[in-house]
């Protein structure tokens, strides 16, 4: 597939290389030619400086032939433009980045596909919801809804006081059909498990589960569930203020912003159950003086992935229990799992999670792509005649990177093991390492 991604900053750059790695033909665009720099030397794709509004620009980056126009700029304006200009210049699907929920509405849609804007992505009003769904859930590491909410792909860190730790998954199979482990990280090493696999101390277990099942298995990977009612932000940012506006007004909030002309805007518009505080967060006076012993949940949404993480290690030690870091910097994500970092947010990787769902040729939706797993879990419809419905699972021969979680057959949810048939039209939750794709279609189309 050909693609075009207008804007090389952090989220076109991860784009191009993520997208690069699956063998599609990239073309990374920006007007600024140092930023294209570092893309030129590490990665086989084609570069090409340029005003992405530019309609001799365009047309020389070669719009016409391209599957896919990726606008990512951080100028939402640009972005409308450029995927309006790119369309009717021939390009076949357009995705533009935005920061307005109003252009997301179903209402507005029809509007919006007439101009040529076909799919539009909001990252931050993502993130604010993956931290409402880690609120709600402060046990797990990730939190994922799939078929309507009937399946959930979830993630743990496993204790030494776990009741499933050390033992085989063999030993588990027999009896425990509450939950269907898809994915052990450990260090910096993701598995997709076999039978003949062990369960070690400080392993981060991804696993399916069944709504209706999964407040027994907190429990089973040594965990205690809470509920948390007194939050603390560190930075004022977008994604704070949506997370704050999602959130119940029974949940006490604090916000600890550095910028005092930005902490004066953010008290136009915070919620009523919000206080404002002018500081830094990683002051450990200021948070003492602020309440931090009464804290449940501490979430640093700074733009500075270091002073994230180094924020939420000193609400740690100060006892709070749930803590959430935005890491936008890949290399710091296996440093934060390693400080025990309890939820970690990437706008890269949920910008990606919605392109993956546009490249997949088999009927696929809700992908979620983990950064912390270097992994991603959707649902996929089989179609009739695919291989996937032809032999039972046990007798598929997976390839070793993907496995299959659940599935939905005719509204009602199922786990699914090695004697499962997959029928036609059954919606399959797959959890699969990145450069898998090829292998998805293979399979379900």
């Amino acid at each position: 597939m050909k693609i075009l991604i207008a804007g090389a900053g952090a989220v076109g750059t991860h784009l191009a290389r993520l997208l690069d790695e699956e063998n599609h033909e990239i073309t990374l665009m920006d007007s600024e030619k140092e930023r294209l720099g570092t893309m030129r030397d590490n990665a086989e794709l084609l570069t090409y400086a340029g005003n992405c509004t530019s309609l001799k620009d365009l047309t020389e980056a070669g719009v016409e032939n391209v599957d896919l126009f990726i606008a990512v700029t951080p100028e939402e304006s640009k972005n409308i433009t450029a995927c309006m200009l790119a369309s009717n210049l021939g390009a076949k699907k357009t995705l533009a980045r935005i920061d307005n929920y109003e252009y997301l509405l179903p209402k507005n849609e029809e509007f919006f596909e007439k101009l040529g804007i076909h799919t539009m992505i909001y990252p931050e009003m993502m993130a604010a919801r993956e931290i409402q769904s880690a609120l709600r859930n402060p046990w797990t590491r990730v939190w994922w809804e799939l078929a309507r909410g009937t399946v959930i792909l979830t993630g743990a860190k496993i204790r030494e006081n776990a009741p499933i730790v050390n033992k085989y998954l063999y030993e588990l199979a027999p009896q425990n059909k509450l939950f269907h482990i898809v994915a052990i990280k450990r260090n910096d090493t993701t598995i997709i498990p076999k039978g003949s696999d062990q369960i070690l101390p400080a392993d981060i277990l991804y696993f399916t589960a069944l709504r209706k099942d999964i407040d027994g298995i907190a429990v089973v990977m040594g965990k205690q569930s809470f509920e948390a009612k007194n939050v603390m932000f560190m930075g004022g940012g977008r994604i704070t203020m949506r997370t704050a506006q999602y959130l119940p007004q029974n949940i006490n909030i604090k916000i600890i912003e550095q910028d005092r002309e930005r902490a004066e805007k953010l008290l136009e518009t915070a919620p009523a159950n919000a206080t404002i505080y002018v500081g830094d967060a990683r002051d450990t006076e200021l948070l003492r003086n602020e309440g931090i012993s009464n804290i449940d949940a501490f979430i640093a949404l700074t733009g500075n992935s270091e002073a994230n993480i180094l924020g939420c290690m000193m609400a740690k030690q100060l006892g709070v229990k749930k803590t959430v870091a935005e890491v936008e910097n890949n290399d710091y994500i296996s440093m934060a799992e390693q400080f025990d970092i309890g939820t970690i947010i990437n706008k890269k990787s949920i910008a990606a999670s919605k392109i993956y769902e546009l490249l997949l040729k088999a009927d696929a939706s809700n992908i979620k792509c983990l950064s912390i797993a270097n992994a991603s879990v959707g649902e996929v419809t089989a179609r009739p005649n695919s291989k996937a419905t032809k032999k039972l699972i046990k007798n598929l021969n997976l390839p070793p990177n993907i496995t299959l979680g659940a599935l939905i057959r005719n509204g009602e949810p199922m786990l699914i093991d090695g004697e499962t048939l997959i029928e036609p039209y059954d919606q399959v939750v797959v959890f699969f390492l990145n450069k898998s794709m090829k292998h998805i279609e293979s399979l379900f189309s």
